[in-house]
């Protein structure tokens, strides 16, 4: 990679968050989080939460199908030397600290 893990993994999460951003059909709230990516740059997890909670599955199908436009969107949109094949993932770890930060709240 021609920079750092960290930036890599930055400029995919602006990326996925501005191309989800236009894509969507706005009956949720579907929000980038994190990724994870292989030390080569060449696997991108992305990680998002979905509000309200009841569209988790529409969204995840969603972003699902929209991996090989996401592919096409990042080749016309980031300098990268190897576009990385990229998964979405409920960030299940997320929610449970908004649940938690939830309860806390109440104390």
């Amino acid at each position: 990679m021609a920079f750092s893990k960290t930036r890599f993994e930055e400029l995919i999460r602006e990326l996925a968050s501005k191309f989800l951003s236009m894509e969507s059909n706005r009956t949720s709230l579907i929000t980038v989080t994190r990724v994870e990516s292989d030390p080569k740059g060449s696997v991108a997890n992305i990680y998002f939460t979905v509000f309200p909670d009841t569209q988790q599955n529409a969204a995840l199908d969603f972003v699902k199908r929209q991996r090989s436009e996401f592919r096409a969107f990042l080749k016309n949109n980031a300098r990268l030397m190897r576009i990385p094949h990229v998964d979405f993932h409920i960030d299940a770890g997320e929610r449970s600290r908004q649940k938690i930060d939830g309860l806390m709240g109440g104390l």
